[in-house]
């Protein structure tokens, strides 16, 4: 069997490791974390399962990790590209540490885009590959006011860039053998985020969203919400809307709201 290498970031813990152990049994792997115990201890225990296993422990907050990774990818022999990596940095915009708005930006939207381009150019040589980033269904809720919802304006900044970044690289690589998908998992039960979705009873697996998103992937689905029911009517719903505001807002002349006169 010819076993192709997925790398995968974030795979210390979670769904980053879910997606390891899924993989394992017909790929090898390159593990990408901060915790190089953790990467250590996942890659021994996926070795027993056949796969041969790099360990590149990097911090893709950091220029140097995110060039590290990159670097790897430069070879050009990675098949599957799974990119996971990601913090919450819940907060209301006035609380966060200025400190913290570059690291948090650069791991979740500027980290996948790199890690992205680096991989492409192996991927189209050989004529084959699969990129996979993982954003979330906040990506979505910029206009909830749901009192529920975390403070997230630096995470949905992120997410919906990945978001759209994987969305519209998609239509530029359909005439290619690359397939791309975009995860946008709801509340997962992971350690994530000081591991508030464990202690949610409606939360899914990281094993869930893991199986889905490969599920997916072989369905040929570009976006994929793990719990949602009917999602092609949701995104034909989306379509139409996004197609609605770009068509209609593009006019020579401001909108009639605009230039009527005041009463």
């Amino acid at each position: 069997m010819n076993r192709t290498i997925a790398l995968i970031t974030g795979a210390s813990s979670g769904i980053g490791a879910a997606y390891a152990r899924l993989l394992a049994d017909e790929h090898d792997l390159v593990l990408v974390a901060r915790r190089a115990d953790r990467l250590a201890d996942l890659a021994e225990e996926l070795r027993a399962k056949g796969a041969e296993v790099e360990v590149l422990p990097a911090d893709l907050m950091a220029q140097d990790g995110i060039a590290a990774v990159t670097d790897r990818l430069a070879a050009g022999d990675v098949r599957m590209l799974i990119s996971n990596a990601g913090a919450g940095g819940y907060a209301p915009l006035t609380d966060v540490d200025p400190a913290d708005i570059e690291p948090l930006l650069t791991l979740n939207a500027i980290a996948p885009v790199r890690l992205v381009h680096a991989a492409l150019p192996g991927m189209l040589a050989a004529g084959e590959g699969a990129i996979v980033t993982v954003a979330s269904l906040l990506a979505f809720s910029a206009g909830l006011t749901d009192s529920r919802a975390p403070r997230r304006t630096l995470y949905v900044a992120a997410k919906a860039a990945t978001l759209g970044f994987t969305r519209t690289l998609a239509g530029e690589l359909a005439d290619t053998p690359v397939r791309v998908q975009v995860v946008c998992p709801g509340v997962v039960a992971t350690e994530w985020n000081s591991g508030v979705g464990r202690s949610i009873p409606w939360a899914m697996s990281p094993e869930d969203v893991a199986s889905a998103s490969l599920a997916g992937l072989r369905l040929g689905e570009t976006v994929c919400a793990p719990g949602l029911e009917g999602q092609d009517s949701a995104l034909d719903a989306l379509l139409a809307a996004e197609l609605a505001f770009v068509s209609g807002g593009n006019q020579p002349a401001p909108a009639g709201r605009y230039t009527e006169p005041r009463g």
